[in-house]
């Protein structure tokens, strides 16, 4: 691997500058971006969802933990593997009790969701220690509807909205990555966006994964002059 450039101050600073104005831009985008995925509109879930945890059977508004947003990880974890996914688990491990209490303290819980059944769920988490939690969809339509779970016999070849057959390989099902946010309105609980592939590796921080849901960062730093709170969302605007 080549190392960058020598040069003197002052052509670092050219350089830095240069690059600086390609980083606002970008932040105004995904600010911009932001702004649109909130803007989605949503659809409401009437198919009844249930799920195997430490509590037995719950449905999916017992996952919501009493908060009004719902962030669920679809993590790769088919019936009859012996672990979970290794990319998955290294998303786990490095997710801090601190940034949960944070996403909690904004009306918004995070759990995890595997088609595993659910004494291996249970098992792999006491043996690295996770605390999320985590519950089995197993037996149930719920992987191939949110098309997490690609399966041959299903014909459920969608990922990433879009066919994806190839990605079966040699095999007739197989389990892929995702985040999915969830809302509720009252008794109603509404699906507002879901994100796959490369779209789940940027998250790491509170603010990252408040930007996938309906209702933002939900704080008000600096207001723009035509647009609300509560029509922006909460997403902060920065000057730059």
């Amino acid at each position: 691997m080549s190392l960058p450039e020598v040069v003197s101050r002052g052509q670092w600073l050219d350089a830095r500058v240069s690059l600086l104005a390609q980083e606002k831009e970008l932040t105004r985008h995904q600010t911009a971006v932001n702004t649109a995925r909130r803007q989605l509109p949503m659809v409401r879930i009437d198919k009844k969802y249930t799920f195997e945890g430490p509590r037995g059977t719950v449905e999916l508004a017992d996952l919501f933990g009493g908060k009004r947003q719902l962030l669920l990880q679809h993590v790769m974890f088919g019936p009859d593997w012996e672990q979970p996914c290794p990319g998955c688990s290294a998303g786990i491990d490095a997710t801090a009790p601190a940034l949960i209490e944070q996403l909690r303290s904004r009306e918004t819980d995070f759990v995890l969701v595997s088609r595993a059944p659910y004494a291996k769920l249970a098992k792999t988490a006491l043996e690295r220690g996770w605390f999320l939690p985590w519950y089995s969809s197993f037996g149930t339509d719920f992987n191939h509807d949110f098309n997490v779970t690609l399966d041959k016999a299903a014909d459920q070849v969608v990922y990433n909205y879009r066919p994806e057959p190839q990605l079966l390989h040699d095999t007739d099902s197989t389990e892929m990555p995702g985040v999915s946010s969830f809302l509720r309105d009252g008794e109603d609980i509404f699906h507002t966006y879901s994100t796959y592939a490369r779209g789940t590796e940027f998250l790491g921080s509170a603010y990252s994964l408040l930007d996938l849901t309906a209702l933002g960062r939900q704080e008000s730093w600096e207001e723009p002059k035509d647009r609300t709170a509560a029509e922006r969302g909460g997403d902060p605007t920065f000057t730059s």
